[in-house]
C-alpha cells in the first residue's frame, strides 16, 4: 500500500513539471502555420509576421560556432497568400534601425545541414528586431538554447511576438513587435525559463546580461 502510495506521489510531482506547447500558445489565434518540417511558425496575417513558433533543438546536432559559412538567400514563403507575405525587400532602407531577425530559429541552430539551414531563411521566420536587439541581445538567449540543448540532450523552444503598438511599421505594412520572449523547456529534467526582450531600438547593449531577461513562467502561461 505504501508503495502504491509512494508511485502515485511520484507521478503526481512528473505531472506538475510537465510543460507543453497549449500552456503558451493557442494555435486558434494563427491565420497559418507555416510548417518547415523541422520548426513551425503561427502567422499573422494581420501583422505580416509570427505571433509565435515552436522548435525541438537535439544537441548532438545544435552547435555553439557556425560549420557551414555560406549563408543561403532569404526567400519569401510562397505558402503564405500573396497579400499577408512578408518580402525580402520589405526591410530596404531600414538596416540601420530594424533587422531582419530570424526569431523562432536562428542561423547556427540548423547550421548541421545545408537543407535544413535553407528552412531558417523564410521570411515567416523574420520579423522585423531591433538592430541591436539582433546582433547584440537577443543573440545570447538563442546560443543559451543551443548550450541547453547540448546539456540536456535536447530543448523545446517557443518564441512569442506581442504587437501592442499596430501603427508603427515598416515597408508593406509589416508591424514591427513591441516585445519578444522565448521559453525554454525539457520536461525529462524538469526544466523551464522564460525570456522576455523589449524590441526597442535604444537599448544599453554592452552591459546587457541573461539574466536581466529572465521571467517568471506563469506570467507567460495561458490562463483556462
Amino acid at each position: 500500500m505504501k508503495k502504491q502510495l509512494l508511485i502515485i506521489l511520484l507521478l503526481l510531482t512528473s505531472i506538475s513539471y510537465a510543460t507543453s506547447l497549449e500552456d503558451y500558445v493557442d494555435t486558434k489565434q494563427c491565420d497559418q502555420i507555416v510548417d518547415k518540417q523541422l520548426y513551425k511558425i503561427c502567422y499573422s496575417y494581420k501583422y505580416k509576421g509570427a505571433l509565435s513558433g515552436w522548435v525541438t533543438l537535439y544537441g548532438d546536432k545544435v552547435n555553439t560556432k557556425d560549420d557551414i559559412k555560406k549563408r543561403p538567400r532569404f526567400y519569401n514563403e510562397k505558402t503564405i497568400p500573396m497579400k499577408y507575405r512578408t518580402k525580402y525587400k520589405d526591410y530596404t532602407g531600414y538596416g540601420k534601425d530594424w533587422n531582419r531577425g530570424h526569431f523562432i530559429v536562428a542561423d547556427a541552430d540548423f547550421d548541421y545541414d545545408k537543407k535544413a539551414l535553407n528552412k531558417a531563411y523564410t521570411m515567416a521566420n523574420i520579423i522585423p528586431q531591433s538592430a541591436k536587439v539582433n546582433q547584440r541581445t537577443w543573440t545570447k538567449v538563442e546560443r543559451y538554447g543551443r548550450t541547453l540543448a547540448q546539456k540536456l540532450g535536447y530543448i523545446n523552444s517557443i518564441s512569442i511576438a506581442k504587437y501592442d503598438n499596430p501603427n508603427n511599421k515598416i515597408g508593406n505594412d509589416i508591424v514591427i513587435p513591441t516585445t519578444l520572449y522565448r521559453i525554454y523547456y525539457n520536461n525529462n529534467a524538469k526544466f523551464e525559463r522564460c525570456f522576455k526582450y523589449e524590441n526597442i531600438l535604444d537599448i544599453d547593449y554592452k552591459s546587457d546580461k541573461l539574466r536581466d531577461h529572465e521571467i517568471a513562467c506563469n506570467k507567460l502561461k495561458n490562463k483556462s
